[in-house]
């Protein structure tokens, strides 16, 4: 009877271990065979190949040797011979395995100890990937959970199956948590790492809040009501774009909910973040309207090319401090929202900054084309503003111009033919000068006044360009709290080139440079545009 409770021990030790850390009962038993197995091998010698076996139905134990058939025995400990092993098997062949049944193992102190730790960290490691394969597919969810403790600012968040963190830089400003406390949260990254898995949680990623209306809103669960776009000053003010499949369902409205009961529920989950719903539009320029509010806009000008937009707004009412908002918070929102880049003007400052416009490229005209200033007025006011778009135009279009004829503007484009001839065969003088290597010429998108421009800040090399980050070629915003955004000059600045530009800019630099091939250039475009479409929420 004795024997027969220790069999059945075995069975109960692997069905509580499985209940108790989630993971499969063959694991567990899996696990106490590799234990049992290394504890046999120190008594059999390290070299013996032993292997343990459970019956998942009786709990008997059985211990075996596994010997290689060989033709020549060079280690008897794991390896027999031919001849031997048709003693025992009459059919055995070359590269057989022979089983030989080993007698029931005395445990001592130290090979118990062995097994344990076997045992514990199989278990484990089956803990880790259990917990791993469950939380890796949740990613973009919503959890619950209770704060187990609080590490150097982070908060450790008991899960019930795993546990989770939040980092200080992914809570709220001012929150403050303590144990027990109850905490929702949106896991935005789970990784397989050497302690474990690692599931990281936030409470200011504009998904949570995405995610939180979504629990609110019966329309948006059901796919009536669609978030477009969702853009986050944490703890402090956001905005949300949302558009509705159904022209009868007022997508605001639904969000809002009666007297303002659901977008007040999620407002109370991020400790009185002030929410602005916005009706989304495919029109670029309606939305940015509609995203500045509450502010009045008189006029919306779009550089599709750069993806900027221009905002005109009314002198009176302190219009601009409205689309500006606190410290920039309401364009700057406006702008994550949208994704473009937005600067805003009053009616005063654009009246200004076109007159100064027309009286800078008349000048140009002036000095590039030999012409008095009623003929550099002329073009100006017909929407030329530099040479190169002269000397590209159709002439007919100049010679339609009123005051010009066919051969008024013939000269025209010949003397703006010959001033960008003599203008690049001065940058390409002062390219040499600075030691610009001549196939950096064959960079795809570069020209010879970007050759001069990176030239004078010391990138002279493919590969020089190729090192190079987006920031450094166009600049970058510093923006600090409580005080104005700083902007920092790129190499390329005055050349009017994109970010997009400079990216393709550098990524063509590293494909001549070896760095990468043509066809992993085009992976990674295609894999930017697939992300790119993907719906925000």
């Amino acid at each position: 009877m004795a024997v027969s409770a220790n069999k059945l021990e075995l069975l109960q030790i692997a069905d509580a271990v499985a209940r108790e850390k989630s993971i499969d009962r063959s694991i567990v038993i899996s696990a106490m065979e590799d234990a049992i197995a290394k504890a046999a091998r120190a008594r059999y010698g390290s070299e013996t190949d032993v292997h343990a076996e459970i019956d998942v139905k009786k709990g008997e134990l059985r211990l075996s040797r596994h010997m290689l058939v060989v033709e020549n025995v060079e280690n008897p400990a794991n390896q027999i011979s031919l001849a031997d092993a048709r003693l025992a098997n009459p059919g055995a062949q070359i590269g057989d395995t022979i089983a030989d049944t080993l007698p029931p193992l005395e445990y001592g102190r130290i090979a118990a100890q062995s097994s344990k730790q076997v045992l514990v960290q199989k278990v484990r490691e089956a803990e880790r990937d259990r917990q791993y394969q469950e939380f890796k597919d949740r990613i973009g969810d919503i959890v619950n959970g209770v704060v187990k403790r609080v590490e150097y600012g982070s908060v450790i968040v008991d899960l019930g199956r795993g546990e989770a963190i939040i980092r200080r830089d992914e809570m709220l400003p001012r929150e403050v948590f303590r144990n027990g406390d109850r905490v929702r949260a949106y896991i935005f990254d789970v990784r397989r790492e050497t302690r474990g898995p690692q599931i990281f949680l936030s409470r200011t990623h504009p998904q949570f809040m995405a995610k939180l209306f979504a629990q609110e809103v019966p329309e948006i669960y059901d796919g009536i009501v669609e978030i477009k776009a969702v853009a986050r000053d944490p703890g402090s003010r956001a905005k949300i774009g949302v558009i509705s499949r159904d022209s009868s369902v007022d997508p605001v409205g639904a969000c809002v909910g009666m007297r303002g009961s659901r977008v007040q529920a999620v407002v109370n989950e991020l400790q009185g973040e002030k929410i602005d719903i916005i009706p989304w539009s495919p029109d670029i320029a309606t939305f940015v309207v509609n995203a500045l509010a509450p502010a009045e806009v008189a006029k919306v000008v779009i550089d599709e090319e750069r993806e900027r937009i221009e905002v005109v707004v009314p002198d009176t009412n302190n219009q601009l401090s409205l689309a500006i908002g606190r410290r920039g918070q309401n364009v700057r929102l406006a702008s994550q929202l949208t994704g473009w880049d937005i600067d805003i003007l009053t009616e005063q400052e654009e009246s200004e900054r076109r007159q100064a416009d027309f009286e800078n490229s008349t000048r140009v005209f002036m000095e590039a084309l030999n012409v008095d200033e009623v003929v550099g007025q002329l073009l100006a006011s017909e929407g030329f503003t530099s040479v190169e778009e002269l000397a590209l135009v159709d002439v007919r279009e100049l010679a339609g111009i009123e005051g010009f004829d066919e051969e008024t503007a013939n000269e025209l484009q010949s003397r703006a033919r010959e001033y960008l001839e003599q203008l690049e065969a001065e940058l390409e003088s002062r390219r040499k000068e600075l030691g610009v290597a001549d196939d950096m010429k064959d960079v795809p998108g570069i020209n010879s006044k970007m050759l001069v421009k990176l030239g004078e800040n010391d990138v002279k090399t493919v590969e020089d360009l190729a090192g190079c980050a987006t920031d450094d070629l166009v600049g970058w915003t510093e923006r600090k709290e409580g005080s104005e955004p700083v902007k920092h000059a790129g190499f390329l600045d005055g050349t009017d080139i994109s970010r997009e530009d400079a990216e393709s800019l550098i990524m063509q630099a590293r494909v001549k440079a070896g760095w990468i091939t043509e066809e992993e250039l085009a992976r990674q475009s295609a894999e930017a545009e697939a992300s790119e479409d993907e719906p925000a929420a």
